[in-house]
């Protein structure tokens, strides 16, 4: 599998779903598309899994001959089935029926039947309630097969599903069957659906590239990370998860092997399924991620709900993008709430530091977390100084990063990177102003690898560079800027005018004045010689 093969099948996937989905809205179309390719993943995977474990006794079909090897297995062994299935959910950890594979649901699509529409509905319960041992209960609730969106009437739904699956699976045909390929067009539709739904699609999509930002912060060792990555991080969190994209960032990072458990917290229950999805198809079992529904301003999370230090769950990692100045109703009882008490809550108009507490109350000593916000939370007074100051005092702020504008699908805004630790080694604060750093665009402004690396590399070191980043004490920042955090105050980005020498000017002037005044002698004998009047010599000599 090469890049090209992902780029070209992302583009073939996106070419379809721009081709089919009609009047349909964005939105809808992606659900339907992105939940066909979590299909065709499953059955590919598990189909795999199948042909190893039976052997020779896989089924050898003609060319002629296109039904699924499984299927045919399924009718001359049927007494064997249960013991196969039990053998299947041991090693794969879920099973499929023959007749919800992909590549039936292919064929049924290519010969118009007219029972797709019933089967796609019993296959997708069936993954819900029955294939994995984990609870993937709603995972298929967003896609309506009954909608009145894809036909009025029970056979213009079949029909259109028919010519939707049929185009989906002649656009795979060309490629590679590399399980990859697939997690990796699932991203890039993600992406692109975002890219054309604006604000509300990139509430759910952290771009690719301020993902790796993060992921290649966290992952480094916490106290010194110029040593390197750490060797494992046995739980990795984000607490407004979206569809997954930056847990699997770090987890690239890592290493399949480099991580014990992924933790993804979501409250849009569409893009929940997405996250869920997300996992399953860049290959986790479904033991190695742990994804919840719901709020987390509310923490309504039981594994997170206990009080007791010496019981709670902590992180190693702590990644997020949260919603930007999310409006929230705090109360008193949340006053309260163990996650806040010691800092004070944010406030209505603004939930920025009430997310960042929760995710930092629950990282651990050794941890580090990265979480993307908008300027405000460097410079802004009230309740936010207030937070921002005992965070400051308690060292636990260790890196500002301030990145370029037009980056989210979301905002234009340009945001910040606030890096976090409970505990640290030095007492100052490093900023990075990176917001001149990137490759501009019409719609997008994109970040290349090199400035990513830039800002990674002078994170690892800590680097102090001219007009880029800066060390700045504790002591500085309380005394010069009382808490204020607004990067353009320790790392400006505008160069340094250069002093003007009056003397100097002076005498060039001077030397100009007599070069005009040699020129319009020299014009004015030309003149005499011609017969006409001579022109003054003077500064403005030679000028009309």
């Amino acid at each position: 599998m090469t890049e090209q093969d992902q780029i070209r099948l992302g583009r073939t996937l996106w070419a379809i779903a721009d081709e089919l989905r009609g009047a349909m809205n964005a939105d809808d179309f992606r659900d339907y598309m992105l939940s066909f390719l979590f299909l065709r993943y499953l059955s590919q995977n598990y189909e795999d899994a199948a042909k190893t474990e039976l052997g020779a006794d896989w089924p050898e079909l003609p060319t002629n001959d296109r039904r699924s090897p499984l299927a045919v297995w399924y009718d001359r062994n049927p007494e064997d089935t249960a013991e196969f299935e039990a053998v299947m959910r041991r090693k794969v950890h879920y099973v499929i029926k023959p007749e919800f594979l992909w590549s039936s649901i292919a064929e049924m699509a290519r010969t118009q039947s007219d029972a797709l529409l019933r089967t796609l509905q019993a296959g997708f319960r069936f993954i819900e309630t029955e294939s994995f041992s984990s609870n993937f209960q709603g995972l298929f609730s967003e896609i309506n097969l009954d909608s009145d969106k894809l036909g009025r009437t029970y056979p213009q739904r079949n029909a259109r599903l028919c010519t939707i699956i049929q185009k989906i699976a002649e656009g795979l045909a060309g490629f590679p069957s590399e399980r990859d390929l697939l997690g990796d067009a699932y991203e890039y539709l993600i992406g692109q659906f975002a890219a054309g739904s604006g604000k509300k699609a990139g509430e759910f999509y952290t771009p690719q590239q301020i993902s790796s930002i993060l992921s290649g912060i966290v992952t480094l060792d916490s106290q010194d990370p110029a040593s390197g990555k750490r060797d494992k991080l046995n739980r990795v969190y984000d607490f407004a998860c979206g569809s997954g994209s930056l847990l699997l960032n770090v987890r690239g990072q890592m290493g399949k092997h480099g991580i014990g458990k992924i933790y993804g917290q979501e409250k849009n229950i569409t893009t929940y399924n997405l996250a869920r999805m997300n996992m399953l198809l860049h290959g986790m079992r479904d033991s190695e991620f742990d994804i919840h529904h719901g709020d987390s301003l509310e923490n309504d999370w039981d594994i997170l709900r206990e009080p007791n230090p010496a019981k709670k769950v902590e992180f190693d990692a702590v990644v997020a993008n949260p919603p930007f100045s999310y409006r929230w109703n705090p109360t008193e009882e949340i006053a309260k709430d163990f996650r806040f008490k010691d800092h004070g809550l944010a406030p209505k108009s603004a939930a920025d530091f009430a997310f960042l507490l929760h995710g930092f109350h629950f990282l651990a000593k050794d941890g580090t977390m990265a979480i993307i916000l908008p300027h405000g939370v460097l410079f802004r007074g009230g309740a936010e100084k207030s937070i921002r100051t005992k965070l400051l005092k308690d060292g636990n702020i260790d890196t500002v990063i301030g990145l370029p504008a037009k980056l989210f699908y979301s905002t234009g805004i340009p945001v910040c990177i606030l890096v976090l630790k409970k505990c640290k080694r030095t007492d100052d604060v490093l900023f990075i102003n990176a917001a001149e750093h990137f490759q501009p665009g019409k719609r997008q402004n994109a970040l290349l690898p090199e400035h990513i690396d830039k800002i990674v590399e002078t994170y690892k070191h800590r680097k102090e560079e001219d007009l880029y980043s800066r060390v700045i004490s504790l002591e500085e920042i309380e005394r010069e800027h009382d808490f204020n955090l607004n990067i353009s105050r320790y790392v400006s980005t505008a160069g340094t005018e250069q002093e003007v020498e009056l003397a100097v000017v002076h005498g060039q002037l001077g030397a100009i004045q007599k070069k005009i005044q040699s020129a319009a002698k020299t014009h004015n004998g030309y003149l005499e010689e011609l017969g006409l009047p001579p022109l003054p010599l003077g500064l403005d000599a030679g000028t009309d």
